[in-house]
């Protein structure tokens, strides 16, 4: 039988999909997007945005493929009421037991009976998922992590993923090893909050970072995504002393003010956030750090707005991810008042995005002269790869993906940038 599989959202959701494609396919199973036999919705529930995305997506594939069995899993299953309404999906899973694709498959075929399995509970253990070889991504991604108990007011995501844990120290080391001897040259630490990583046992974030970089021909490590209040001592030794850590940051800001950030029960202050981005730099002068920050947020007044400008402009972020507040049943600020209009979110969104650009011209242009490691990740007339610290290049030679070389930097296209191949990277 043949089957497809459509990821929304985050890189947890990417990992667990080619995790479903792996067992497929070693199950004997065939990866076809004509006419398949099989569809999977793996959907995110993030941003409303995203649930009726989530929503259009598994009404559209039912529609078109109308003979197809029709599996749907992830956030938006566990978070949205109508999903479970829809009568034509065949197989119904939240984010517990994905690595159990094929038995439920196997028992959907043999009974043809719908199945539903939704575990409200939030206290699960670690579902112990391993991927030999990314088909989908040069970089392979690993998850170490799930689950979040910060409970920030905007955020759904602990009551759909569960309460912190982490994979085994020796289990992830192996599956890096894995990754690597089959051909991945950087890794991608992923999880729903990936500096908690260890959190009540023997090893953390850091212990794992430094026993994976003795890995050999590992040349990348790199961090999905990582809290301000993560980065201890501890870490910022690491990244001083081990090059193979990527140049590259994601750390969420969320709001430029104190209040705001206050009201979202952040647990960091502005002043706190400044000095540890100032620390990073000390160590990596030319860091890229990129960042998340909600706009419109309840009582988030226009002055509070310009502070989160100002802010975004005092730290130089090498760009920002915009998202207009999105009111998430069963959050806190789904019943504060003082909402903003969603003409004004519209309209900070553009005013926030457009700074964004300007921050990513102006960081991606001082590399211009200068030369970098790209590692290609499409193959073609031009070609296209990343820096270690995440900005994009554009190559006029067909070089291998996967293939680590060294390009000088010619030229800047808004953010992206354009270079000539040097040599290759041994």
């Amino acid at each position: 039988m043949t089957f497809t599989i459509y990821t929304l959202g985050c890189k947890v959701n990417t990992y667990e999909s080619e995790m479903m494609r792996e067992k497929l396919l070693k199950a004997g199973y065939v990866s076809s997007q004509e006419n398949p036999d099989i569809i999977i919705v793996n959907t995110c529930t993030v941003t409303n945005v995203a649930d009726h995305k989530s929503l259009e997506i598994v009404k559209r594939f039912r529609k078109k493929y109308e003979k197809a069995i029709l599996v749907v899993c992830g956030c938006a299953a566990l978070n949205k009421e109508h999903l479970k309404d829809i009568e034509e999906i065949n197989i119904l899973l939240g984010n517990q037991d994905k690595s159990k694709i094929v038995e439920y498959l196997e028992e959907y075929q043999k009974n043809k009976k719908d199945i539903q399995f939704l575990n409200p509970d939030r206290h699960i253990p670690f579902e112990n998922m391993k991927v030999d070889k990314f088909t989908t991504h040069t970089r392979a991604f690993v998850k170490i992590q799930d689950g979040c108990n910060n409970f920030c007011s905007y955020c759904v995501i602990p009551l759909v993923r569960g309460v912190p844990r982490s994979k085994d120290f020796q289990e992830a080391l192996k599956e890096i090893e894995t990754l690597v001897s089959n051909g991945h040259q950087e890794i991608v630490l992923t999880g729903i909050h990936t500096g908690s990583y260890g959190r009540g046992t023997d090893h953390d974030l850091t212990d794992l970072i430094h026993e994976a970089s003795k890995i050999e021909n590992l040349k990348r490590i790199r961090i999905s995504s990582i809290e301000i209040t993560e980065l201890n001592e501890k870490f910022m030794k690491e990244l001083e002393e081990n090059p193979k850590i990527c140049n590259h940051f994601h750390i969420p800001l969320q709001a430029g003010s104190d209040e705001i950030l206050k009201i979202m029960n952040r647990k960091y202050t502005i002043k706190e956030f400044e000095k540890k981005i100032q620390q990073i730099r000390q160590i990596r002068p030319d860091v890229s750090i990129t960042t998340d920050i909600i706009v419109g947020h309840p009582y988030e007044t226009e002055e509070l707005f310009l502070q989160t400008m100002e802010t975004a402009k005092k730290l130089k972020f090498s760009k920002i991810h915009v998202f207009p507040f999105s009111k998430r049943n069963l959050t806190r600020s789904a019943t504060m008042g003082e909402e903003v209009s969603d003409q004004e979110k519209k309209s900070r969104s553009k005013r926030l995005c457009a700074l964004s650009k300007e921050l990513e011209h102006e960081y991606a242009k001082q590399f211009v002269g200068t030369v970098m490691e790209v590692l290609i990740e499409k193959s073609a007339e031009v070609s296209e790869g990343l820096t270690s610290n995440y900005l994009k290049v554009y190559i006029s030679k067909n070089i291998p993906n996967n293939t680590l070389v060294s390009v000088f930097i010619t030229d800047v296209n808004e953010s992206s940038l354009v270079g000539e191949i040097r040599e290759l990277v041994k």
